[in-house]
């Protein structure tokens, strides 16, 4: 499980970036995490997938922008009110942006399986205390009647006439860096090398069948909205046998009835009439462990603000918590009463001339202007 980087972080470059700065960022990392230039490294591979995916939204205006403004959650059809899963490759944007690959690893590369998404909706409390939840993800698996061969049971295949059985083809093009051999995908045999006989009845030569799996997992405390968990290994089967695709879940996180998240920090509006605003008070707030009792004193004045130290949500990555802040808001009521505007005279609350007032007043006068 992992949560996903930011596109601009991926790539080295700050939020104002131009088309060229994200150009000359992803031909530098591109260079640099190229599988076949980096054999042994395990994590090249997915670096240099990770700097695929972030450029080929950063470099699309109009995903640029969903990104922007909604970040992960934004980019793909989710955004616009998508539930549960689809499959999204996010294809070979090397090949695009060089015009081909090195060392032909392109052929290969294209029989993996894709990429899928869920979105999945969690409570504000969920997302403070992380949570463990089970999908039902609908997917194509590998062909249990084939094996994933392709080919029907006690069939064979032979090779394919137009690569020769290397599953690739050459050919000469231009690019930036002038003229360059280009490894491509057979579109005979599909990389495969080989033409099967009899295609299998089950998956008709694919491979693949689709099936339904369910799946457990395991949100960490202080996800927010657009938060992704990428479950390596679960999209969808590769084509003949191919390596298969990672499954994203896609998170989104219901709002609080009373808090509002701010980051790590959670902020919560506290109401006080008049009265308590004046003389002061002790109030209960809610708060993410349970209700605390703060102190309003004496002449608190609207939007003043008290801090309640790690009681916000947790960092992912870090567990430190954020804080609460205690916002005031103080209600002047409406539609008094003759007897509550009677009171309120006493003091000048209307007139401004207060007048002398008996003992035990101001618990009456409090309990006369009450915001419920």
């Amino acid at each position: 499980m992992a949560i996903k980087r930011d596109y601009y972080e991926v790539l080295g470059v700050t939020r104002d970036a131009t088309q060229d700065d994200l150009k000359r960022a992803f031909r530098r990392l591109a260079m640099q995490y190229h599988p076949d230039r980096n054999p042994q490294d395990p994590q090249a591979a997915e670096r240099f997938k990770e700097c695929g995916e972030a450029y080929g939204v950063l470099s699309d205006p109009e995903k640029r922008r969903s990104y922007d403004m909604f970040g992960h959650a934004g980019v793909g059809q989710g955004a616009q009110g998508y539930s549960g899963f689809e499959g999204f490759g996010f294809g070979d944007i090397f090949d695009t942006f060089f015009g081909g690959g090195f060392g032909g690893r392109s052929g290969r590369r294209a029989s993996r399986g894709d990429d899928l998404r869920y979105d999945l909706t969690i409570t504000f409390e969920e997302a403070f205390t992380g949570a463990e939840k089970e999908v039902d993800v609908a997917r194509l698996v590998m062909c249990e009647l084939c094996g994933g061969s392709g080919a029907q049971p006690g069939t064979g295949s032979e090779t394919c006439d137009s690569c020769g059985g290397s599953g690739q083809v050459r050919r000469q093009a231009q690019s930036i860096f002038g003229s360059v051999v280009n490894i491509t995908t057979c579109p005979s045999c599909g990389g495969a090398g080989r033409i099967l006989r009899t295609p299998c009845t089950e998956c008709r030569g694919q491979g693949r069948t689709e099936r339904s799996r369910r799946l457990r997992v395991r949100t960490p405390a202080g996800v927010d909205t657009g938060s992704q968990i990428r479950l390596t290994g679960e999209g969808e089967a590769g084509y003949r046998g191919g390596t298969p695709g990672d499954l994203y879940i896609v998170l989104r996180v219901k709002n609080h009835p009373h808090l509002r998240r701010q980051d790590q920090d959670v902020v919560y509006e506290l109401r006080v009439n008049i009265v308590q605003a004046a003389i002061g008070d002790r109030i209960e707030v809610p708060t993410l462990d349970g209700p605390v009792e703060v102190t309003v004193p004496p002449g608190t004045q609207y939007g003043q603000t008290f801090r309640l130290a790690g009681r916000g949500m947790p960092n992912v990555r870090s567990g430190r918590r954020g804080d609460q802040f205690v916002v005031v808001q103080v209600v002047v009521p409406k539609d008094l009463t003759p007897d509550q505007k009677a009171l309120l005279r006493k003091v000048g609350g209307l007139t401004g001339k207060p007048e002398k007032v008996s003992k035990g007043f101001f618990e009456k006068l409090r309990e006369a202007i009450n915001l419920d």
